[in-house]
């Protein structure tokens, strides 16, 4: 039976990330795994959870990669935009990880793997299947999913977690840490907050089956 893994936010937490993989042991031949975002910042090692990921989609076309909020800041400080923004929620840890020392130039594109400008810059907003839609942080009630402006796509955060709208399909979302993971009959979040202390989770479909680390 073809599975599908579902990995809540990593935030540079590479040990977490690989005994989570060991333990949920996907079929790279058959099973898809999809990734929610927010690979990068506050952990220790986001370079090595980025080159894991890289190297996980060459093994298999079905390892599905989204962006996150802090991949969109990524985004803007290679660019020379809003550094400060993210350097202050944990962007010094993702320099540090890379062996990146300041003073840093104006637009410090160059200063990165080539291959990991272009992965955190072809990461897409939102996936879905027959049944589901994954997205980092949520989806704007009442408005198509072709529609979804990236401000809720990898930003929302109450209105998106306190509603009870039908949005077609199931929701599968991270971006906001539950200490478990949070199951409605709309949508179910699985960030477990694994940079913060807790654990970091995997959600298996079909089975609705929950692995943490």
């Amino acid at each position: 039976m073809k599975r599908t893994f579902v990995f809540g936010d990593i935030h540079g937490c590479h040990r977490s990330l690989i005994a989570l993989l060991d333990l949920a042991a996907p079929d790279m031949s058959t099973d898809t795994l999809i990734f929610l975002g927010d690979y990068v910042n506050r952990g220790p090692d986001s370079r090595r959870v980025i080159d894991h990921l890289l190297a996980l989609r060459r093994q298999s076309r079905r390892v599905i990669t989204l962006m996150g909020n802090h991949e969109q800041m990524f985004l803007g400080f290679l660019q020379g935009e809003e550094s400060e923004v993210f350097l202050r929620n944990g962007g010094e840890e993702t320099l540090e990880s890379y062996g990146i020392k300041k003073p840093l130039p104006t637009v410090p594109v160059g200063l990165f793997p080539p291959d990991h400008v272009a992965f955190v810059n072809d990461l897409m907003l939102y996936w879905e299947d027959d049944e589901y839609i994954f997205v980092h942080a949520g989806l704007q009630p009442g408005v198509h999913l072709s529609q979804q402006s990236p401000a809720w796509l990898l930003w929302a955060r109450d209105r998106f977690i306190h509603s009870n709208h039908d949005f077609g399909k199931r929701v599968i979302y991270g971006h906001t840490p539950f200490d478990q993971p949070k199951v409605e009959d709309n949508k179910i979040g699985i960030d477990t907050g694994a940079v913060y202390g807790g654990k970091l989770s995997c959600l298996v479909l079909p089975e609705m089956r929950f692995i943490s680390v």
